[in-house]
């Protein structure tokens, strides 16, 4: 079962936010969701509205996508993910502000990145980690384990985690105010044992997307980025 956000909704605040608003440490079940069950109504720490859904869910979107337009059904769930990723990245900046009293300009872009993940943690969409050792190169890779799309649907020997590739495009562009696009390289659904992206501008992207359809691996890709090899 996972969460997701729906909208800001402020009329339904935590009681614990209101008692401790710069309290930090607020990502166990019972202080990140409020549940209003008069209304049918589940609200998080940062005021957004919220949901739970089965895997079945999850499936019946896929498949539904899948049935309906085919192969572009990968494309549409990254173009979903991306739009997200910019209106949740708006969404981040005035909640991180509001509640760190800080400029996002002026903190630790490390730690920025864990503020913003935490909550997806919380709603079920898996624990991360991100590698910026090749960002100087113009590239970072992303690490999700246990991954809510590629846990639910399991080995099906292809990459399905569409919607997170354009979840960081989306967020990490705006953020960082580039042009960025993703690609996921290596997924749970293919019997790997975790989820692997890559972030970068088109270029990058693009040979990333060639190298894979010739039957490279996800450490095939890293170790070509990293010696600097490119489509000609």
């Amino acid at each position: 079962m996972i969460t997701t956000t729906q909208g800001q909704n402020s009329n339904f605040s935590s009681y614990l936010k209101e008692k401790y608003p710069q309290n930090h440490a607020h990502y166990r079940l019972n202080k990140f969701f409020s549940f209003n069950q008069e209304k049918g109504i589940i609200t998080d720490w940062n005021e957004a509205r919220n949901m739970l859904v089965t895997e079945d869910f999850i499936i019946g979107l896929i498949e539904g996508l899948q049935e309906e337009v085919g192969d572009a059904s990968s494309v549409i769930m990254y173009d979903i993910g991306y739009q997200w990723g910019i209106k949740d990245c708006h969404f981040f900046q005035q909640w991180f502000e509001k509640e760190y009293n800080q400029k996002i300009a002026n903190m630790n872009l490390k730690f920025v990145l864990e503020a913003w993940w935490w909550p997806f943690i919380s709603q079920g969409w898996g624990n991360w980690e991100v590698d910026f050792s090749d960002q100087q190169n113009g590239f970072l890779f992303v690490n999700i384990f246990d991954s809510a799309v590629a846990r639910t649907l399991g080995d099906v020997g292809k990459p399905v985690c569409h919607i997170y590739a354009g979840l960081f495009a989306g967020f990490f562009g705006r953020l960082l105010k580039k042009q960025l696009s993703c690609i996921e390289i290596q997924c749970y659904s293919m019997g790997e044992t975790y989820c692997k992206f890559l972030l970068g501008k088109q270029d990058k992207i693009d040979a990333a997307t060639f190298w894979k359809n010739e039957g490279a691996n996800a450490k095939d890709i890293e170790k070509k980025l990293r010696h600097g090899e490119f489509l000609k």
